[in-house]
């Protein structure tokens, strides 16, 4: 972790009044996990209980499905669950999700994993390997729904879709038992087993828990807990034919895997019911170990100006309104790396919002300040003319060059200087000249005197001009004793400051200069579409001349370009001796902030 995100945890105080700490700690402090066993493995109760003590005070998981990119909201996830595991002496597993053969993919399994890695963490160490599938618990899970089918507590519906849906009544009137509620465990059983060999089409039939059809939460109205679904799988194949449904699955993993906090967001708090009924049937039955897993919710990340709706994604990827799921401006996990956004700057934002049980709208400034924080603590400097502007010295011999020196980075003298060739011909930013300056213009214009940044003062003499009118070249001259660095340079007191390249020495580059992909904090808010908050301006392409020690810029390497912001050398387009720069963040907010 960087300096920058050590010093956030130390002067934020975010451990002592975040309340999901606040319930581990009382958890800690009562010994309620204490005596937990661990067979070294996922598994039923009976193979748990003959393993030792469970060497870890606490076992967190994350557990995505992969049927997609992870996103920023994913991102504080990850860094919540495994920054609870490392803080208490625990474990945090991943674990895939994948109980859904209709959707998953193994493209989506290998992109998780690199994620979660990119991100600074592991689920495995010098002892344990906590990677692992719901697929691969099928079996428990199948002895865990017939557990219930004969203690009386699921049954086999064989109503339709439309038929159970109108049975299950609203939030105001009770739902209706279905006419099957009473098939016995022994016919039950037989059905349920004649599914799982594909004797029946999908819906044909479906096994439901046997709860109360006339409870105020909707969610504990017989919910479905496993269905016919003849599709292949990624992991196993053909082998199954039924699936378990989610809000069945999730539970069950949780507690093969020994999770003491099943840490999750808001939107499953009124499933918190269904979770600790079904645990408490299968401990009853000795199936689980106790304590069980204890469901803990907080609220999902929602960020200004930033869509995190899967189906919103999809369109976006589908309808190639931005180049793929890498897209630097999409807030995937993978178009953040190629945005050069840093896994520090994720932690430290994370760290920053902290979670509590309130859905807020955090503003997109707050992210992209921890990333300039933590980019300006550890990003080398370079000089790069964005819109460049051919600056001639008149005076300076032609043919000639010498080196200047500039600091790899200003806060850390211990990496030293770099040389920066200086010539006859250099570049300069464009609007660094003006013809006919406004009030309080300090750089270039006739006349006027300024200093190239780490090289010479100079003194403009004029400008060349096309057929157009367009301005095409500055000339100058320089002063030979006022070179930075040299005795007597400081006695030239001039207020601007010019950056530059030597136009012989320098690497011509493309570089994408990014911004938000949407213009409104809102994006699609009331009833509009969300595709007409696009900002047409969320990137621009220009042909950049850089620094030649740019050159060989290894791909993926973050530098801040003096004056204009941080950029990185996109790691899929960059060639050896061809970079190809996107640029990360400015150096400051251009925003307004919402409602401002």
């Amino acid at each position: 972790m960087g300096n920058a995100a050590k010093n956030s945890r130390e002067n934020t105080g975010a451990q002592a009044t975040n309340f999901i700490r606040n319930i581990i700690e009382a958890d800690l402090a009562a010994g309620k996990h204490a005596q937990r066993r661990w067979s070294g493995k996922p598994g039923l109760a009976p193979q748990q209980l003959a393993g030792p003590l469970d060497p870890a005070r606490i076992r967190t998981r994350f557990p995505p499905e992969p049927n997609g990119y992870l996103h920023f909201g994913h991102a504080k996830s990850i860094c919540l669950n495994f920054g609870l595991a490392r803080d208490y002496g625990g474990r945090c597993h991943l674990r895939f999700d994948d109980t859904n053969p209709e959707k998953e993919e193994r493209e989506y399994v290998e992109s998780i994993i690199g994620a979660v890695r990119w991100l600074g963490f592991s689920w495995q160490d010098e002892k344990e390997d906590n990677l692992y599938y719901a697929s691969d618990y099928f079996d428990w899970m199948i002895a865990c729904a017939e557990y219930l089918i004969e203690s009386g507590n699921a049954y086999v519906d064989s109503q339709s879709a439309d038929e159970m849906r109108q049975s299950r009544g609203t939030l105001t009137e009770s739902g209706k038992d279905s006419p099957y509620r009473k098939r016995s465990p022994e016919e039950n059983m037989l059905l349920f087993r004649r599914m799982q060999t594909g004797e029946f089409p999908d819906g044909a039939h479906i096994l439901r828990a046997r709860i109360d059809m006339a409870s105020p939460n909707i969610n504990l109205r017989d919910p479905a807990i496993y269905r016919i679904r003849h599709a292949e799988h990624h992991n196993t194949g053909n082998r199954w034919c039924v699936y378990p449904m989610y809000t069945f699955a999730h539970p069950i993993e949780d507690a093969l895997e020994n999770i003491t906090h099943s840490i999750c967001t808001l939107e499953f708090e009124d499933q918190r019911p269904f979770y600790d009924w079904l645990l408490e049937r299968l401990a009853e039955g000795g199936l689980l170990q106790r304590p069980l897993p204890r469901q803990i919710e907080f609220s999902r990340l929602n960020l200004t100006y930033v869509v995190l709706s899967k189906r919103k994604l999809i369109q976006l990827v589908e309808e190639k309104h931005v180049a793929g799921w890498d897209d630097p401006r999409m807030p995937t996990i993978v178009g953040a790396r190629r945005r050069g956004y840093t896994p520090e700057g994720f932690r430290l934002f994370a760290e920053r919002i902290g979670v509590s049980k309130s859905d807020s709208l955090i503003d997109y400034t707050l992210f992209e300040d921890c990333m300039r924080e933590v980019l300006n603590e550890s990003a080398e400097r370079r000089v790069a003319v964005l819109d460049p502007l051919p600056l001639v010295i008149d005076n300076y011999p032609a043919g000639q060059s010498e080196e200047c020196f500039a600091p790899n980075h200003p806060l850390k003298p211990e990496l030293g200087k770099r040389a920066m060739p200086f010539g006859r011909e250099l570049w300069i930013e464009r609007e660094d000249f003006m013809e006919t300056p406004t009030k309080g213009y300090h750089r270039l214009y006739p006349g006027n005197m300024a200093r190239l940044r780490h090289g010479f003062v100079i003194r403009c003499t004029g400008c060349e001009k096309d057929g157009n009118g367009q301005i095409v070249a500055v000339h100058g001259e320089y002063l030979p004793d006022s070179k930075s660095g040299t005795p007597g340079a400081d006695r030239y007191k001039v207020k601007g400051n010019l950056h530059w390249v030597a136009a012989a020495d320098a690497c011509p580059a493309r570089v994408r200069l990014y911004d938000r992909l949407f213009a409104h904090p809102a994006p699609g808010a009331g009833e509009r579409d969300f595709l007409e908050d696009l900002n047409p301006d969320s990137v621009r392409v220009v042909t950049a001349q850089l620094e030649p020690a740019l050159k060989d810029a290894r791909p993926g390497a973050s530098y801040q370009f003096e004056r204009h912001g941080y950029f990185v050398a996109d790691h899929v387009d960059s060639r050896e001796g061809a970079p190809v720069f996107n640029r990360t963040v400015t150096l400051k907010d251009s925003w307004e902030r919402p409602g401002g």
